[in-house]
């Protein structure tokens, strides 16, 4: 737990020095901890204790001597640190592309409801219907999120993308850069399905997108890329449940920008121990 506590900030802090200017404004000398310390204690929240950032707090002052923060300054500090955490992600997921040799990729989604269905009429986190959806997969209902995850071939997710629960997937991969090297070849089920944006894709990367398809589609896939599919496909689950078994039974959040930004610190956290971070 040291080791990766000390690995995550030297990181963090790494990669702040390459991607902010040269020559940064002066720091405030009111604040007591760097942007470094706040996003590790966040990232620490995440992998240890089950995104219980006064947990997160609470160890990084008793065990490295964290000057000590109060809990509504800490979350008003991670919050206006949101933009940058998704920047880093964002990097990170860079550097995890072109060390993808394998240039195969997976995309799929997962539900997160912020709350069990009988309780939906006195949600406060969350309020009108686009936030109710249905998982295929599960054959149920659920209410709260839909979270995009493109992956490697390894399971190591690399972007990711957050919407409402109602909206389709195709919704959510339009919405996605996907800015995926040249070459590159993306593997996806049925539900994202639109022969425009396949053609879009191929013609931006050079690469493939492919599609699970129906009986009727009017592009069917020969049965040796219908078998790489369905091989390729396999390994996001695998990467999902690994995943979803770090959040915690409940996500604890007071507003929605919150429940997505813990969703955020848990999907950056595995893609740093799938890393090897």
């Amino acid at each position: 737990m040291r080791e990766q506590t000390v690995a995550m900030y030297c990181f963090l802090d790494d990669l702040l020095t390459l991607t902010r200017p040269v020559r940064p404004l002066p720091a405030d000398a009111r604040r007591r901890l760097s942007d470094a310390q706040v996003l590790t204690t966040a990232l620490v929240a995440a992998r240890f204790f089950g995104g219980n950032l006064t947990l997160g707090r609470h160890y990084m002052e008793q065990h490295w001597g964290q000057n000590r923060l109060e809990k509504s300054g800490f979350t008003r500090r991670l919050h206006a640190l949101t933009d940058t955490l998704l920047a880093l992600f964002a990097t990170c997921g860079q550097v995890l592309k072109e060390l993808h040799t394998d240039a195969r990729y997976v995309i799929d989604s997962f539900p997160v409801a912020v709350c069990q269905n009988i309780r939906i009429p006195r949600c406060k986190l969350l309020t009108g219907n686009a936030y109710r959806g249905r998982s295929a997969s599960k054959r149920q209902w659920f209410y709260g999120f839909k979270v995009q995850v493109i992956t490697t071939s390894d399971g190591v997710p690399v972007e990711f993308y957050v919407h409402a629960g109602s909206e389709a997937d195709i919704t959510g991969l339009r919405a996605m850069p996907a800015d995926l090297p040249a070459g590159s070849v993306l593997y996806a089920d049925a539900a994202y399905t639109d022969y425009a944006l396949e053609d879009v894709f191929a013609e931006a990367t050079g690469g493939h997108q492919y599609t699970a398809r129906r009986k009727n589609s009017k592009r069917p896939h020969s049965p040796a890329q219908a078998f790489l599919l369905q091989h390729f496909r396999k390994g996001v689950e695998t990467a999902f449940s690994q995943l979803t078994a770090r959040f915690p039974k409940h996500i604890h959040a007071v507003t929605a920008a919150g429940f997505v930004l813990k969703l955020a610190l848990f999907i950056f956290v595995h893609t740093l121990d799938q890393a090897g971070c």
